[in-house]
């Protein structure tokens, strides 16, 4: 069974990265070696980004038709284009957006596609701590 934290480190960060990777470098003409700088990862990994040999396809995809994960992506590439790249903010921004898909139970889906027969009670067990982590109900 897969914990939250390892579905963020093994599939979403990665995504996120993949999809600010290739924002910055179409949108913004920012090099490959000042994306790996800003995002923490090597050159050769913001190169596979870009290309679309790393980072799964279909949860970028799933990533971008939500419309407040979108707006998020949107506002932190925003912020990584210009003055703020190594600032607070755009930290803050970027685990602002990673704990909405935690909270939002985004993760939840993500696991389900990554793990078959995940016991349910586990599974309700877990959105419960999400949510009562954040605050939120859904």
């Amino acid at each position: 069974m897969l914990l939250p934290a390892e579905i963020e480190s093994k599939t979403l960060i990665p995504a996120i990265r993949a999809i600010l990777a290739k924002k910055l470098t179409a949108n913004y003409g920012i090099p490959e070696d000042t994306i790996s700088k800003m995002l923490g990862v090597t050159q050769a990994a913001i190169s596979n980004y870009v290309r679309g040999t790393r980072g799964d396809p279909a949860l970028i995809e799933k990533l971008l038709q939500n419309k407040k994960v979108a707006e998020m992506i949107e506002d932190l590439s925003n912020d990584l284009a210009s003055e703020r790249a190594y600032t607070p903010s755009s930290l803050s921004k970027f685990i602002g957006l990673c704990n909405y898909v935690k909270t939002s139970l985004l993760i939840c889906d993500i696991h389900h596609h990554m793990e078959s027969g995940i016991d349910e009670q586990i599974c309700k067990e877990c959105e419960s701590m999400l949510l009562k982590g954040s605050g939120t109900t859904y």
